[in-house]
C-alpha cells in the first residue's frame, strides 16, 4: 500500500540547504515514516541558482521567490536553509499560510522576531522544528536517558564547550558572520549548539555571567577592503541552571586545531559523562566505585542506541553528520505529520536564544543576568 506524501519546499541551497535536501531523502528510505517525504519545489535568491541547485538534487521545480513556495497549495511543508535574517519572514509567512515549519538555527537574529516566529506557530497550531542537529547523535540520547534515570546522581556541575578554528586566522576573509544583523559572532553562530545541549541534558538556566571577546578586530573582504568586525570571536559564561546545578559555556571560532569540537562533561554525585563530536560515536561514563581500575567506560554507538541501527547492524562502525541529519529529518518530518516527535520546536530554539541575549547583556552590564 502507497504511504501518502509530505510534499516539501526547500528554500535555501548552501551548505545546509543541500544538507536537508540529502537527510529528507536518506529519511524517506530509512525510516517508516507516516507519510513520504518528497521535496518538490526549490528556492533561492533567483530561478538560475534554483534551477542549477534543483537539477543537481533531483528536485523538479525551482523558483527564484520563496513566496511562490508558500502559496503553492500543495506544499505541506516549508524547510528553511536561508541566510539567518529571512528566518523569520519565511516561516511566519509559512505558518500564517498553513504550512508546518522545518527551519535551521539560530531561530531568528533578535529577541523580538524569534517571539514573533513562536506567537506566528501557536496561533497557526502547525508543528515547527529547528535544526539542532547535534541533540539527535544516539550518543546524545543514551546521555539524556542516562541523566534522567539518575545513574550519575543528583547533576551538580555542566562544562560545555563548541570550539572550531575556521576563523582562526586574521585572514580569514570578512563574510556573513561578521555581520551583527545576520546573528553573526560565534555566540550565535556556533554558542547556539552548546547552550541547546545544555538544556536538553540539565535543563532551564537561570541566570548567566558572560564575556565576548573579538580577537580580530577589522577583517578584509573579498575585494580586499579592510572591514572593521564588531561581533564576539569568543564567548565564555558562567551558568546556574534552576535545579541548583552550575557550570560553564563557550563558544570559540578562533580556538587553533578544533574542527568541530564541541563538547561537554556533565558531573554528578555518582558519576560522569563526557563527550566530543570529534569523537560522536562514543560517549564516555564514570561511575562512582571502589576498585583500583574504577574509571571512565567508553562506550562505542551500536544497533542498540535508538536510530544508529537503522544505519548500521554493527557496533562501533559508526555513523556520520549526514546520518544526524536524517534522524533530525525524521523528527521535523514526523511532527510535520502531527504524531509524536523528538524535534525540537520554536518554543523550545525560543529558550536557546534568551540564554544567549542574556549573556550579551550581562558582557555589556557586567552583571549576573536572567534569560
Amino acid at each position: 500500500m502507497t504511504r501518502p506524501t509530505l510534499d516539501i519546499a526547500l528554500i535555501g541551497s548552501g551548505f545546509m540547504g543541500r544538507a536537508h535536501a540529502l537527510a529528507f531523502a536518506a529519511a524517506a528510505r530509512t525510516f517508516a515514516l507516516p507519510r513520504a517525504p518528497r521535496v518538490t519545489l526549490l528556492a533561492d535568491r533567483d530561478l538560475e541558482t534554483a534551477a542549477a541547485a534543483a537539477t543537481s538534487l533531483g528536485i523538479a521545480r525551482a523558483t527564484g521567490d520563496w513566496r511562490e513556495a508558500i502559496a503553492d497549495r500543495t506544499i505541506d511543508m516549508i524547510a528553511i536553509a536561508t541566510p539567518n535574517l529571512l528566518h523569520a519572514p519565511i516561516a511566519i509567512a509559512a505558518l500564517e499560510a498553513g504550512k508546518a515549519v522545518y527551519c535551521e538555527k539560530p531561530l531568528a537574529t533578535s529577541i523580538p522576531d524569534a517571539e514573533a516566529m513562536v506567537a506566528a506557530a501557536a496561533a497557526s497550531t502547525k508543528p515547527t522544528a529547528v535544526g539542532f542537529t547535534y541533540l539527535y547523535n544516539p550518543m546524545i540520547v543514551l546521555a539524556r536517558e542516562l541523566i534522567a534515570a539518575g545513574e550519575i546522581g543528583e547533576i551538580t556541575a555542566f562544562r560545555g564547550i563548541h570550539a572550531e578554528d575556521f576563523m582562526a586566522s586574521a585572514d580569514a576573509p570578512y563574510n556573513w558572520r561578521c555581520e551583527a544583523d545576520q546573528a553573526g559572532g560565534a555566540l550565535a553562530d556556533i554558542g547556539s549548539h552548546i547552550i541547546a545541549m545544555a538544556l536538553h541534558l540539565v535543563g532551564d538556566i537561570a541566570a548567566v555571567s558572560g564575556r565576548l571577546h573579538t580577537a580580530h578586530k577589522a577583517r578584509r573582504n573579498a575585494a580586499g577592503a579592510a572591514r572593521a568586525v564588531t561581533v564576539d570571536d569568543q564567548m565564555d559564561a558562567v551558568i546556574e541552571f534552576s535545579g541548583g546545578a552550575t557550570g560553564t559555556l563557550a563558544a570559540s571560532w578562533i580556538a587553533s586545531g578544533h574542527k568541530m569540537g564541541l563538547a561537554f562533561e556533565v558531573s554528578g554525585t555518582r558519576g560522569s559523562i563526557g563527550f566530543t563530536q570529534e569523537n560522536f560515536n562514543e560517549l564516555r561514563l564514570y561511575r562512582t566505585g571502589p576498585g583500583r581500575t574504577n574509571g571512565f567506560t567508553t562506550i562505542c554507538a551500536g544497533p542498540e542506541h535508538g536510530d544508529y541501527g537503522a544505519f548500521c547492524p554493527a557496533w562501533g562502525h559508526q555513523i556520520g553528520y549526514n546520518d544526524l541529519k536524517t534522524i533530525e529529518a525524521k523528527a521535523a518530518i514526523e511532527a510535520a505529520c502531527g504524531g509524536p516527535s523528538a524535534a525540537k520546536s520554536f518554543v523550545d530554539a525560543l529558550a536557546v536564544e534568551r540564554v544567549a541575549d542574556a549573556i550579551r547583556r550581562s558582557h555589556r552590564d557586567g552583571s549576573w543576568t536572567k534569560p
